[in-house]
């Protein structure tokens, strides 16, 4: 596997603790803008299918691995990301969490843990791009996980503290995404204090 799984799975869980914890502190926030077009709900339910993926994939085992890492799954789902179909998948869940959505958050963060905390990684899931190993696959949900919980956390106020674990593998795979798409120089730069990055700079 490209990430070790036991370093994976610790880092998904702490990275769903970290969403349930933030969701706990909307309040009465859920209209206010979140990210984009989604309201605080809407970017909720969104960061609720980093969850929610893992356990319908499970459920739907992959004859083959046909993507080896988080890069090559982010490659091949570029175009679909860009679609409104995301935005609009994510005001869905948002509504889908119902009338308590911190609740709802935390039961589904415990469902999911458990669910991956049994598994070793090697299970083969079938993705929208196609089939995964789960220790391949996990690594692009703590991604999801880390960056929209600091959204949450940026659109409410809130501290944005990403857990050692998710954060130190939220950055490898923005590391692995740059250096691939010959980025590594504006994103080494950003970060070493130098000018800030190109408009629209993302490695998505």
């Amino acid at each position: 596997m490209y990430f070790p799984w036991d370093e994976s799975r610790p880092a998904f869980a702490d990275a769903a603790q970290w969403f349930v914890r933030t969701t706990a502190l909307v309040g009465d926030r859920w209209d206010a803008p979140g990210l984009g077009e989604w309201d605080v709900r809407a970017l909720v339910g969104h960061t609720s299918r980093s969850l929610l993926t893992v356990e319908a994939y499970l459920a739907r085992p992959a004859a083959a691995a046909e993507l080896a890492s988080p890069g090559d799954y982010y490659r091949a789902t570029r175009a679909a990301a860009a679609g409104a179909a995301v935005a609009a998948r994510g005001r869905d869940a948002g509504v889908a969490l119902g009338a308590d959505p911190p609740a709802a958050v935390a039961e589904l963060a415990a469902r999911v843990v458990a669910l991956v905390g049994a598994r070793d990684g090697t299970e083969l899931v079938t993705t929208i791009a196609g089939g995964m190993r789960l220790g391949d696959y996990l690594p692009t949900r703590t991604f999801e996980l880390a960056v929209h919980t600091a959204d949450l956390a940026a659109a409410i106020g809130a501290p944005a503290e990403v857990p050692a674990t998710a954060g130190a593998q939220a950055l490898r795979v923005v590391t692995d995404l740059a250096v691939a798409d010959g980025l590594a120089a504006p994103l080494l730069l950003a970060a070493t204090g130098r000018p800030g990055l190109p408009a629209g700079f993302s490695v998505l």
